[in-house]
């Protein structure tokens, strides 16, 4: 390493313990500048989830997933009111499109919640998901991390929408609440196509539409019809925009957080979360090395020319990426 190279990496640690110190201190300006930094990926994102890892756990990670227009950002709105009432911190993070022109978040910092943004105990972020599928950031199970070290009682992880690629939610948080309303049509076919299996809590909202009791009566029915659960969802009402419902819902949240300590599944639940975020790791330093240092594109070259099947073409690559790290030492 070159002098130059070794003085920069200095710098950079130093700016890191800065930030981690920041925030402890819960410092807003230092809770954006981390979030930014896990963002961006690379080393130093790496380096600041090992700083606060350990402080880590404490939080309740609760995620809210529904289709569009199901009034997810004003029931967050109202979860982190209700929250804050009771005297507890929440940190919000609202995953949103990305832009085709800045590749930023398209939603901002949700104009719909700045009623709370002047709260010192309340931290909003948006996050694009910049092409992740499951309706999450890539960066979104670290900035969980981030919240949760700063010390935030509460950390709310609003995603883009509902789909099958949804179910991606369920990978960072401790409880999902999926949100459904009348009238939409597909809802429940949106549901049933695979949201439905992740659901810890069902939150019928603008329950005072027209067809309100029906789509009840359909939630209701599918969870008759599932086979037998350990932890059947309760169906939450509310009027987000009017607050109603809203303590209900912050009484099963609990519940159903009461039950997976008392029954063992939290920690189970963790656990198999990191074990997802170690494979995902894993995938993409593997990929990394096969690109950069085991040459996947001229191997992909070779193979389509020579229409070598891709378990062969996969096996070479392996074997590349293994004899690389082996000659580092």
């Amino acid at each position: 390493m070159t002098p130059r190279a070794a003085a920069g990496r200095a710098a950079r640690a130093t700016d890191l313990e800065a930030l981690v110190e920041e925030l402890r201190a819960r410092w807003p300006r230092a809770l954006g500048r981390a979030i930014s930094v896990v963002e961006d990926g690379g080393p130093q994102q790496a380096e600041l989830v090992r700083r606060i890892y350990a402080e880590t756990g404490r939080a309740r990670v609760v995620g809210v997933t529904g289709p569009p227009g199901a009034g997810k950002s004003t029931l967050v709105d109202r979860l982190a009111q209700a929250v804050r009432a009771r005297g507890e911190s929440v940190g919000i993070l609202c995953v949103d499109p990305t832009s085709p022109f800045s590749g930023g978040a398209l939603l901002g910092d949700r104009i719909r919640m700045q009623g709370l943004a002047t709260d010192p105990q309340v931290f909003i972020r948006s996050m694009a998901t910049r092409g992740a599928m499951g309706g999450l950031a890539r960066a979104t199970r670290d900035a969980v991390d981030v919240l949760d070290a700063a010390g935030f009682d509460w950390i709310l992880v609003e995603t883009v929408g509902v789909g099958q690629d949804e179910v991606d939610v369920v990978s960072s948080v401790d409880t999902v609440l999926v949100v459904a309303v009348p009238g939409l049509g597909d809802d429940i076919q949106a549901i049933k196509a695979g949201i439905f299996e992740i659901a810890d809590v069902f939150v019928l909202n603008k329950a005072d539409r027209e067809g309100a009791d029906r789509t009840y009566r359909d939630l209701a029915t599918m969870l008759s019809l599932a086979a037998a659960l350990d932890w059947t969802p309760p169906i939450v009402r509310t009027v987000a925009l009017r607050g109603e419902g809203i303590a209900a819902l912050v009484a099963e949240i609990e519940r159903h957080r009461g039950w997976m300590e008392e029954e063992g599944r939290l920690a189970g639940r963790r656990r198999e979360q990191l074990r997802l975020r170690v494979e995902g790791i894993l995938k993409e330093r593997v990929l990394a090395a096969a690109r950069d240092e085991a040459g996947l594109d001229n191997e992909l070259e070779r193979a389509f020319a020579e229409h070598v099947d891709p378990y062969r073409v996969a096996d070479a690559l392996f074997r590349g990426v293994a004899r690389a790290q082996a000659s580092r030492g």
